[in-house]
């Protein structure tokens, strides 16, 4: 690469033509690897698995009490760059990225301008030059996210794209969805769609229910997702397409995906890290960095979506990272923009609350946070195998930590686990020619 990104405070850069992680626990379900071992990196590549030699002259991390899975991949996140970058560039979003553990991330194109043309998605992935995240542009479905006429799918194809998104709004036209899964189904490229019926969920600004009523605030209603899931699922099983649906909130969404998928649809889903840990009881101090879309739900919501992360009837975790800035989140609470940060919590989060909870298997995490999601966007599968590229996630599972937003590497402060108590952090990330590691 001709760049190098300075890592943040704390961390430090470590060339891969020669390194060694000493003594950690490697775990890869999709090799059935769970052994504490050294791994030897020469040029990026895995020379091999077992005991640094003797003779070995490289740089060797210490990194006994750790766990290394091969790298953690978020497959909804928002950069915000072009057109916002007083939120959030590829840059400080991918910084942020590495720091919480991932080796890779895809962007929506909720941009300005939207990433719609092969010219954009080349600018985003310029951005994400010396960077050890590999950033993957996700297009839009409709020129400008307007809703109102197609993207070139086929030229896009051909820049790279293998999914497609208006994330953030939803495709109103129903012939507009069908002719976009059409398109997908000829370039084996997937749907990610935004579950939401808008003219039901409204003004709404969190979960309708006893809540929202006490709090005086436009409820958004669990049936604007569901509505919105159904038509999608129906459209997919009619076109034969592959479609994803995005951030699922709700209990019967999760029906709805079950039933879909014992009738054959080819229907994927993913789950945020904020509905499987926060509640809608928590608004009632009118926080607004607990405000995002679809809102959080109910403990009963939060149940039927764990249990369907377990049983893998949803595939992936993801964290919707959406930075806003200070002053944008900082005003009455039905005013403030959607959106909380996830990136640097994410890890932190899931040991904590679901793995130590016993809700959660490490393996299935592994699944969930890095295998599924590359598998769901067609992209190259990562193992810890002797001759692959060294694409790995450095874990602490026992280190404590607070939450602090004062020290967020991303641009932006808002994130709902301020002041929360976690265990389980990255320590670093390798990947192929550059390793980021925690000092």
């Amino acid at each position: 690469m001709n760049k190098t990104t300075v890592p943040p405070d704390g961390w430090r850069t470590e060339s891969t033509e020669n390194i060694a992680i000493k003594g950690a626990r490697l775990i890869d379900p999709a090799v059935e690897l769970d052994q504490v071992a050294d791994i030897i990196i020469k040029n990026g590549i895995i020379e091999e698995i077992g005991t640094i030699p003797v003779s070995f002259s490289g740089t060797v991390v210490e990194a006994e009490g750790w766990i290394v899975i091969p790298g953690l991949f978020d497959m909804h996140v928002h950069l915000r760059e072009p057109g916002y970058e007083y939120k959030e560039t590829v840059q400080s979003g991918g910084s942020a990225a590495a720091v919480g553990g991932f080796t890779g991330v895809a962007c929506m194109p909720n941009t300005n301008p939207a990433i719609d043309n092969p010219g954009i998605v080349q600018f985003v992935q310029d951005q994400a030059v010396g960077l050890p995240v590999e950033v993957h542009p996700i297009p839009a479905v409709t020129r400008g996210r307007s809703g109102e006429s197609l993207v070139d799918f086929g030229e896009l194809a051909q820049a790279g794209a293998t999914a497609f998104s208006d994330d953030g709004d939803p495709i109103d036209s129903a012939e507009l969805m069908r002719r976009a899964m059409e398109y997908c189904k000829m370039l084996d490229a997937v749907i990610i769609e935004h579950c939401e019926e808008s003219t039901l969920s409204g003004k709404g600004v969190m979960d309708e229910g006893e809540m929202s009523t006490r709090l005086g605030l436009p409820g958004w209603p669990s049936i604007a997702e569901e509505i919105a899931l159904e038509r999608a699922i129906r459209l997919a099983e009619f076109v034969g397409a592959r479609f994803h649906a995005a951030h699922i909130s709700t209990a019967a969404s999760v029906e709805l995906i079950r039933q879909a998928k014992a009738r054959g649809v080819q229907i994927t889903a993913e789950v945020c890290t904020h509905h499987l840990t926060l509640d809608s009881t928590m608004l009632d101090g009118y926080d607004s960095d607990l405000k995002v879309n679809p809102p959080l739900r109910t403990t009963d919501d939060i149940e039927a979506l764990i249990e369907a992360l377990a049983d893998g009837t949803i595939e992936a975790i993801a964290t919707d990272h959406a930075p806003h800035a200070r002053h944008e989140k900082e005003v009455e609470f039905i005013y403030a923009p959607f959106g909380m940060l996830g990136l640097e919590t994410a890890v932190g989060v899931v040991m904590t609350k679901l793995i130590e909870a016993g809700r959660l298997t490490l393996n299935r995490m592994i699944e969930a946070m890095s295998a599924a999601p590359r598998k769901i966007l067609n992209l190259p599968k990562v193992t810890i195998s002797e001759g692959q590229i060294a694409n790995l996630s450095l874990i602490d599972p026992n280190e404590t930590w607070t939450v602090d937003r004062a020290k967020m590497v991303s641009k932006s402060d808002n994130t709902p686990y301020h002041g929360w108590d976690l265990t389980g952090r990255a320590r670093g990330v390798v990947n192929f020619d550059i390793a980021w590691i925690r000092e």
